[in-house]
């Protein structure tokens, strides 16, 4: 089974409650944490739904009624059409993935035998069990041949999620469960767990529940977002962007932030974005001309490149001299390099960062696509704008 060999479920809460008879509320009192209250949503195959709200308002109460770690007391919850609760629970289990804030993995055994926990436990003969945890391991970025005869207690924390990941994955299950999965460890490392796991999903496309109590978490990992209010009542269910756009309640305003008008620009990345043409030149190619042509243009730096088309740096108009050559020397490297995949957020944090009004888009080999200004961020934040048709305005490379 290879790992485009893909498979992903229909996830549906119908009328779903948990609630808890020790801690019964009285009328018009708050919910027991950890309860749930009606909820009915879909999560179409292949989506990432993310549930989020503040602690105890049952998130991780919804995520765990899917496995029947938790049994609900009212409501159906349906994968693919089939009733969870009319299915044998250990059975089930080992048909969805499963992802832990502390990842859980078996101390005294190799990591190799962790991912092949549920392949043995379906029995797949040993080369088969081999080849899929290998295979996996390479996919989430951990070399086979390093990381396989290792143990948990050799692993760095990042390290280890990936395992528990790849573990989760091993027997190509339908749908996954991700409970905080991230929130174990640093944020830089947090960033790169998010981004593995978006690369991830773009190649396999499974149906993932995930839970968390980060909005900004909920919104770069989501197709779809379910805010959750204390009580375990669903406020708002939507894609992020409608969530930040039109929140549907004073709660759900309140929760995602005053800042959800630049929250909205980390759903946006460059590539969405019409990107501006400078002026440019390479190194080594006439600098009258080149002089002519900055005049002769708005924006008033010149971009030099390499041979390879490879942004070197900016050229004020004034200091391109009339004789000559252009040499690598007379350029400033003033603004960051972005790529297509850079959300807009980031982009506009590192123009500000760098204290600049426009950034350099490049591909992958590093060649200039074109550059993008603030002021091209800034129309992205209008409640009208269509970030594929935004023109990108006047840049300006200095501060």
């Amino acid at each position: 089974m290879g790992v485009g060999a893909s498979r992903a479920a229909v996830v549906e809460y119908q009328h779903v409650s948990k609630r808890y008879a020790a801690a019964r509320p009285q009328r018009g009192s708050p919910a027991a944490p950890g309860a749930v209250n009606d909820l009915s949503l879909t999560v179409p195959a292949g989506k990432i739904c993310v549930l989020v709200g503040p602690s105890g308002c049952g998130k991780t109460t919804s995520l765990k009624m899917v496995n029947r770690l938790i049994e609900p007391t009212g409501g159906r919850i349906l994968v693919d059409g089939v009733d969870v609760a009319g299915r044998d629970a250990t059975e089930l289990r080992r048909e969805i993935g499963y992802v832990i804030q502390q990842v859980g993995l078996f101390p005294h055994q190799t990591i190799g035998a962790n991912v092949a926990v549920v392949p043995r436990l379906l029995r797949w003969p040993a080369a088969r069990q081999r080849e899929r945890a290998e295979e996996l391991l390479a996919l989430v970025g951990l070399e086979p041949a390093i990381y396989r005869d290792r143990y948990p207690a050799q692993l760095s924390g990042g390290e280890r999620q990936r395992v528990g990941v790849a573990r989760a994955l091993a027997a190509d299950p339908p749908l996954m469960l991700m409970d905080e999965p991230f929130g174990a460890v640093d944020p830089i490392v947090r960033e790169r767990l998010q981004n593995e796991l978006l690369r991830l999903q773009a190649e396999l496309a499974k149906t993932i529940l995930f839970v968390t109590h980060d909005i900004d978490e909920a919104i770069k990992m989501g197709d779809l977002v379910a805010v959750m209010q204390a009580g375990g009542r669903l406020e708002q269910f939507g894609p992020p962007a409608q969530i930040l756009a039109a929140p549907a309640s004073a709660f759900v305003a309140e929760f995602v932030g005053a800042d959800r008008g630049l929250k909205r620009l980390s759903l946006s990345r460059v590539g969405d974005v019409a990107l501006q043409p400078v002026v440019t030149a390479r190194v080594g190619d006439p600098a009258g001309e080149a002089r002519a042509r900055t005049f002769a243009d708005p924006f008033p730096y010149l971009l030099l490149l390499d041979a390879a088309d490879r942004p070197i740096g900016w050229i004020s108009q004034r200091h391109v001299p009339a004789s000559g050559v252009l040499e690598a020397s007379l350029a400033t490297p003033m603004s960051p390099l972005l790529d297509r995949r850079t959300t807009l957020k980031d982009a506009l944090s590192m123009m500000l960062d760098a204290d600049v009004q426009t950034g350099i888009v490049i591909d992958r080999t590093g060649r200039l696509r074109g550059v993008l200004s603030v002021e091209a961020i800034a129309a992205a934040l209008r409640p009208d704008a269509d970030p594929g048709a935004i023109a990108a305005g006047t840049a300006g490379a200095g501060g």
